[in-house]
This record gives C-alpha cells, sequence and structure tokens, in this order.
C-alpha cells in the first residue's frame, strides 16, 4: 500500500516537470502564454537614478493679466510685460494692421490751456496724432496719453488718430465748446483794462497836482 502511494506521487512530480522542461526548451516561452521582455528589467537595473517627474503646463486660467493700463502715461508696452514677466495682455492688433481708434476721453480746460486726454486701442501704434478743427496739429509718441492745447475761442472739434507703420485709424472724436473758458477769458481782459485806466488816470492826477504845487510856490 505504502508502495503504491509512494509510485503515484512520483508519477505525479513527472507529470508536472515534464510539460515545464519541454517548453522552456524546446521554444524558450514561458507556460500560460506569459512573454518576458528584457527590456522591463532596465528599469530595476539601475536604482541609484531617480525618476524625475515632467512638469506639465498649468491651466492658462491660472496666468494673471498684466499691469497694464491703457490710459495710463509713460508705461512699459503690454507686449513687453507679457514677454518678461508671462502674464496675459488683451487681444492686440498686428503691426501690419491699421491701429483700432483710440478712446478720447475728456477735452478740458484747465485754467491756463485745453488738456485732451485718451486711451489707447488693443494695436500696435507708433504715434498719435491730435487735430484741432481749423487750427492745431500735433503729434505726439507712442507712450503719451495727454496733451495740452494752445487757446481754443471757439466752437471746435478735437480728434485723436492713432498712427503705425500700416496707415492711420478712424478718428476719435470730442466736440469742444469754450463757454466758462471764454468767460474766465472775457473776465481777465475787463479786469485787466480797468486796472490799467486806473493806473493811468492816478499817474495824471498825479502830475496835475505836481503841476498845480510848481505853480503856488512860484505866486508865492
Amino acid at each position: 500500500m505504502k508502495n503504491r502511494h509512494f509510485l503515484l506521487v512520483i508519477f505525479c512530480l513527472l507529470s508536472i516537470r515534464g510539460p515545464l522542461t519541454s517548453t522552456s526548451a524546446g521554444t524558450g516561452i514561458p507556460p500560460n502564454g506569459l512573454i518576458l521582455s528584457t527590456e522591463d528589467y532596465s528599469i530595476f537595473e539601475d536604482s541609484s537614478t531617480p525618476i524625475v517627474p515632467v512638469m506639465k503646463p498649468t491651466n492658462a486660467g491660472t496666468l494673471q493679466r498684466c499691469d497694464y493700463n491703457a490710459c495710463r502715461e509713460k508705461q512699459t508696452p503690454c507686449e513687453v510685460l507679457s514677454t518678461s514677466l508671462g502674464c496675459l495682455c488683451p487681444g492686440f492688433t498686428l503691426h501690419n494692421q491699421r491701429p483700432e481708434p483710440p478712446s478720447l476721453s475728456s477735452v478740458s480746460w484747465n485754467g491756463s490751456a485745453v488738456v485732451v486726454w485718451w486711451c489707447a486701442p488693443n494695436s500696435y501704434v507708433t504715434s498719435y496724432v491730435v487735430t484741432v478743427e481749423g487750427g492745431e496739429k500735433q503729434t505726439l509718441r507712442a507712450n503719451q496719453r495727454r496733451t495740452a492745447l494752445s487757446q481754443i475761442d471757439h466752437k471746435a472739434e478735437v480728434c485723436v488718430v492713432a498712427v503705425n507703420d500700416a496707415g492711420d485709424s478712424a478718428r476719435s472724436c470730442m466736440e469742444y465748446q469754450p463757454s466758462s473758458n471764454s468767460l474766465l477769458l472775457t473776465v481777465g481782459l475787463i479786469g485787466g483794462t480797468l486796472g490799467l485806466l486806473l493806473l493811468i488816470l492816478l499817474a495824471v492826477l498825479l502830475c496835475r497836482r505836481r503841476r498845480q504845487k510848481k505853480e503856488e510856490a512860484r505866486h508865492v
């Protein structure tokens, strides 16, 4: 009975060992169709080399807008800020396209001159041209946002145009009405004239007074 069990164990071992030996030796393919690639072991050969993760760019929505105000004077152009700081600019037209018109914000009298303020368009600009209807014309640098005009004593249209190599933009205009300006000018002229007449009158009175004293002195 023991011999039968022993023979049964030997037969089982031989039946198991036989297929494994013949499969691996004859074809070089492991059992159960499992294929092992030698390239997979390269990951474990040098464990001293760290695996560096690849950083993907962050979502564009997390980027901040550039500190650029289209109405601020003498500031760094937005495209320069974007290149150096990686911030976002509003959509700009290219240098080979005519610029969009600037936004004329105010034309007002400040007590000594007519001041014109405007905001830059979202375009490539090389200069600005400010014109007064039937009168003055000024060409200004691209980083300027205001200018002072000479005396405008009549109702006139004031316009600003953006310029680049491709041409001029449409005009951005505002009508200037010198109501308060003319009033101040009229009051100033009247006051100055009255003051001048008063000085002349005082000078005449002093001269007469001196003559009278001289004549009185002669008679005495």
